[in-house]
């Protein structure tokens, strides 16, 4: 017989996975309803599944938010051109389609990074937001005015323009700004005593954009501005 607790966690597991469905559902008509490109539907799942981390407090248990963010590895592995599942990428073709835009596994990889974040950090989920924040919205944010408004372009290892790095930094830094207000009124910190360690995400989030392979980001990006983020707020 299930408890309170459990009940309550599993509770929280169940808005979230419907919470994901809705976004993936949206996601995938979205270019239909309003005249989105298949980028900005893409981008449009990215910033939205960034909003996760903000239901971690409500668990009572770390191993919840790990057992919401690790079955979307094999959902999204099974949706990419690389499922070993065929009839089982027709079923989710909706995602499909928004997964192949860009790298055809970056969607994995950000379900990798969250699941590993979530793993170690899930008792201090404002880190596991320094990590998923930038890439939710920074990333999208660059690709979007990237695409639109990028004139001064270089290359590294992917076609990046200055334009978009710009943006990156700047929804890096406001969108994490927003996430550590939320957090400090339900812990024990203020959001302005972090303000570095807010820069600090910010910067190695955009650096780490600037230099990763496209799609790879989604790896690289979370891991690497939420320990950036952690180091530079003293380990708590």
């Amino acid at each position: 017989m299930f408890n309170g607790e459990v009940l309550w966690n599993v509770l929280w597991m169940l808005i979230c996975y419907a919470y994901v469905l809705l976004v993936i559902f949206v996601s995938s008509r979205i270019d239909r309803l309003f005249h989105f490109s298949i980028k900005a539907s893409r981008k449009f799942l990215h910033a939205m599944i960034g909003n996760l981390p903000l239901i971690i407090p409500f668990f009572t248990s770390n191993v919840y938010p790990v057992l919401v963010a690790a079955p979307f590895v094999l959902v999204t592995f099974c949706a990419s051109p690389y499922s070993p599942f065929p009839n089982v990428a027709k079923r989710l073709i909706g995602l499909a389609g928004i997964t192949e835009e860009g790298h055809s596994l970056g969607l994995v990889f950000y379900a990798v990074s969250y699941t590993v974040l979530a793993l170690v950090f899930a008792s201090k989920p404002y880190v596991v937001a320094a990590g998923i924040l930038p890439m939710a919205y920074g990333d999208a944010a660059a690709s979007i005015i990237g695409e639109k408004y990028g004139k001064r372009r270089y290359r590294v290892l992917a076609n990046k323009s200055l334009e978009g790095s710009a943006a990156m930094f700047l929804a890096s830094f406001f969108s994490l700004s927003i996430g550590l207000v939320y957090f400090s009124g339900l812990y024990s910190f203020s959001a302005f005593d972090k303000i570095f360690a807010v820069l600090g995400a910010a910067i190695i989030a955009t650096l780490v954009e600037f230099v990763s392979p496209l799609g790879f980001d989604d790896l690289t990006v979370p891991v690497l501005s939420a320990l950036v983020f952690l180091a530079l707020s003293g380990g708590s």
